[in-house]
């Protein structure tokens, strides 16, 4: 009697340690963001932009996994706002997930809302961002979730990390940028430089002394946390005669990929392992456009940054040589090359059996010129206006209340939830011949979303369209991530393409680069209550309705339904 008295003291006593311990290691990180207007001189101008605490890019965030993150967002700028936690699951909290009239209505200018959200299941480089609007040009900054405490990577201990963001920037003020171009139909006026932690690099004029500088010291290795926060550009970045070595994408751990180029689009991150094992000098880190679309004006310059070795003599940086800006191979080597990790502290093998399956077609496409009110004025193609869809449904964001609380409170009339699973019309999607052809890029705007049961599995098989033009597409999911079975050129031959589907260790990922004149094919488990958007992350479609959410129904235990709505949550 007396042996199993100890016995169970002892087991309660190992019991509460353990959740101590437990306690212990989860911890409640809390920032407060002040988004305000401030100038500030680059490319030899003084302009005015939006920022959070006066920072471009904003602030570092940094937590464990299993930890607390509460934001403290006051909006004093003239814009209605909301934050986006990019790629960060929301398990159970989509109110926090951030895009307007999505999950939530925006903050007025004046007005403040408090972010709060259990970061769980996920390790590594993620970002936050505004997501109204073009704010996110300078309204961004890193989101760094670390093992927590008494874990580890599973990679030596890097001697340091540092944030590397790419970015995009205009000599104007990004709001009127996007609303000229939706007001005309046409497209955006293009970015005026791309920059290095907020800074364009000694190509540009007046930029000599804003050219971002990292210092090493040689033998050491460094984890590079490269997020492109671009607005509309796949980017190259590249190292003058450095290798990198790459093991995680999307805050997903991968299979070490030794690389001398990396290819991201924007909202992607890729986590780098850098060893400066070079003759100790300058070399410059350079990022230029990685532009599929042939024939369409981009932004073609190249911004530089510099890695000094410590104790080095002085000297000119050494330059490394980028790929051309239609090299498509370069970039579909990289993104294809990349698995997995399943030796990883969160893997989990991909579902073989499928609940649902989508075939979505994407790319650009009109709608009609409406000569009355505000759209009487039609600069696209042949006097329409441009638009972009999936399965020919050009999403418009409702804007009389966000459509999560239409789900929850059951309010009708907010989204519909009739998104076809397949186009209405099948062609050959990819034949340029298509391009103009009137009878089939014509699309409308409507609100619909597929409606998805708990826990459902779901295969998605994108494919790229010839409308308008032709390029490579960033589709981001909101709230899960999903598995990369397979990716090609031209159209999806299911009898040959199913073939090529790696079950075993496919990269998980938030963000997809579709192939410009191809396809790819995600699967993802539906195991998340609530709203969630899945669109195009180049910025000049998402306006244009390269767009759709899924609707993930509730599940059967308290446990797996979506908790009530936060009292503060702004209201339309």
């Amino acid at each position: 009697m007396g042996h199993q008295v100890f016995l169970l003291f002892a087991c309660t006593i190992i019991a509460l340690l353990a959740s101590c311990s437990l306690l212990v290691s989860a911890e409640v990180v809390e920032h407060s963001f002040h988004v305000q207007n401030r100038t500030i001189t680059r490319l030899c101008r003084r302009q005015v932009i939006t920022a959070v605490n006066g920072s471009l890019p904003g602030p570092t965030i940094r937590v464990n996994e299993g930890d607390t993150l509460v934001v403290h967002v006051y909006n004093h700028s003239p814009y209605n706002l909301t934050i986006h936690w990019h790629g960060v699951f929301q398990l159970l909290s989509g109110w926090a997930d951030g895009p307007e009239f999505a999950t939530q209505c925006p903050i007025r200018p004046g007005h403040s809302y408090t972010y709060k959200f259990k970061v769980t299941g996920q390790e590594g480089t993620l970002w936050w961002h505004a997501h109204v609007s073009w704010l996110r040009a300078t309204v961004h900054g890193a989101l760094i979730i670390r093992p927590k405490k008494g874990h580890f990577y599973p990679f030596p201990k890097p001697y340091r990390e540092v944030p590397i963001l790419l970015g995009e920037w205009w000599n104007a003020n990004v709001v009127d940028v996007e609303n000229e171009a939706l007001a005309s139909g046409a497209a955006p006026n293009n970015s005026d430089a791309y920059t290095i932690n907020g800074w364009p690099g000694d190509l540009y004029r007046c930029s000599a002394n804003q050219t971002y500088k990292l210092k090493v010291k040689h033998g050491k290795t460094y984890l590079l946390r490269i997020i492109n926060a671009a607005l509309n550009n796949q980017l190259f970045f590249k190292i003058a005669n450095h290798k990198m070595k790459v093991v995680a994408v999307d805050a997903a751990y991968t299979d070490p990929y030794i690389t001398d180029v990396v290819v991201t689009g924007p909202g992607q991150t890729t986590d780098v392992l850098l060893t400066a094992d070079q003759v100790p000098a300058s070399y410059y880190m350079a990022a230029n456009p990685y532009a599929s679309a042939a024939g369409v004006p981009f932004d073609n310059t190249t911004t530089r940054g510099i890695i000094v070795y410590e104790d080095a003599l002085p000297s000119t940086p050494i330059t490394p040589i980028l790929p051309a800006f239609n090299d498509t191979p370069t970039a579909h080597k990289f993104f294809t090359n990349l698995t997995g990790l399943v030796t990883g502290p969160f893997w989990i093998p991909p579902p073989r059996k499928v609940d649902v399956r989508m075939f979505i077609t994407i790319g650009l496409g009109l709608t009609a010129c409406d000569r009355s009110g505000k759209n009487a004025t039609c600069a696209g193609p042949n006097g329409q206006r441009f638009a972009a869809s999936m399965n020919n449904a050009s999403f418009q964001f409702p804007n009389k209340l966000s459509m999560l609380e239409a789900f929850f409170h059951n309010v009708d009339g907010i989204y519909t939830t009739d998104f076809p699973d397949k186009p209405p019309l099948k062609f050959d999607y990819t034949n340029p011949n298509n391009s103009m052809n009137s009878a089939i890029i014509m699309t409308k705007k409507s609100t619909k979303v597929k409606k998805l049961k708990f826990n459902s599995t779901v295969e998605i098989m994108f494919q790229n369209t010839a409308f308008i033009g032709i390029e490579n597409h960033p589709i981001h999911l909101h709230g899960f991530n999903f598995y990369v079975l397979a990716q090609g050129f031209g159209n999806y031959n299911p009898a040959v393409d199913r073939k090529k589907f790696n079950l075993v260790n496919p990269q998980e990922r938030n963000t997809i680069g579709v192939p410009v004149g191809g396809w790819a094919v995600i699967r993802f488990r539906a195991n998340n209550p609530g709203v969630w958007l899945m669109h195009c992350h180049l910025d000049v479609h998402l306006p244009w309705g390269l767009a759709t959410a899924f609707v993930v129904e509730n599940g059967p235990t308290p446990s797996t339904r979506l908790p009530p709505p936060p009292p503060d949550l702004p209201k339309c």
